[in-house]
């Protein structure tokens, strides 16, 4: 079809976190906003809750993979990093029980051969955090600057 960008990549968008525990959800909420927005029939979008192994399937058959996913670091809540991680080691630390679930992925991933192209995009969250199943305001004005980045990473894949 004339003018029609062709899609061979099959990317996922992962979102990973807590809805129960506030900000920690970050991951979750972003999905939930993208989904309201249209994206090319060859990217899916997938709430990946807190992680863990049922998640390997999704590895293996998608490359690139972008992991969205809450960290507790020194920067100001909001901020947003993407990083490029090929083993669980080079992952930033994470927060609550999807922790050791995340890393226990990567790993098994990497001894399965079957590791795709990771982008991981972290979103720093002030510890502790207040529960609940809402983002804060300054979280949720993350959200399409979240879904920006997502899109500069699926535009390098034609």
């Amino acid at each position: 079809m004339k003018g029609h960008k062709s899609h061979n990549k099959r990317i996922l968008i992962l979102g990973i976190g807590n809805l129960l525990l506030g900000d920690e959800g970050a991951g979750v909420h972003a999905i939930r906003y993208m989904n309201e927005h249209p994206f090319p029939g060859n990217v899916r979008l997938l709430d990946g809750g807190t992680g863990g192994f049922n998640l390997l399937a999704y590895l293996q058959e998608y490359d690139p993979v972008i992991l969205i996913d809450a960290t507790s670091d020194n920067d100001p809540p909001g901020t947003l990093h993407i990083i490029k991680p090929r083993f669980s080691s080079d992952f930033p630390r994470t927060l609550g029980a999807h922790d050791i679930g995340l890393k226990d992925l990567i790993e098994s991933a990497v001894l399965l051969d079957s590791l795709p192209e990771i982008f991981l995009i972290t979103v720093s969250i002030r510890i502790p955090h207040e529960p609940g199943m809402e983002l804060s305001p300054t979280l949720r004005k993350t959200l399409p600057e979240i879904e920006n980045k997502v899109r500069e990473i699926i535009g390098r894949y034609p």
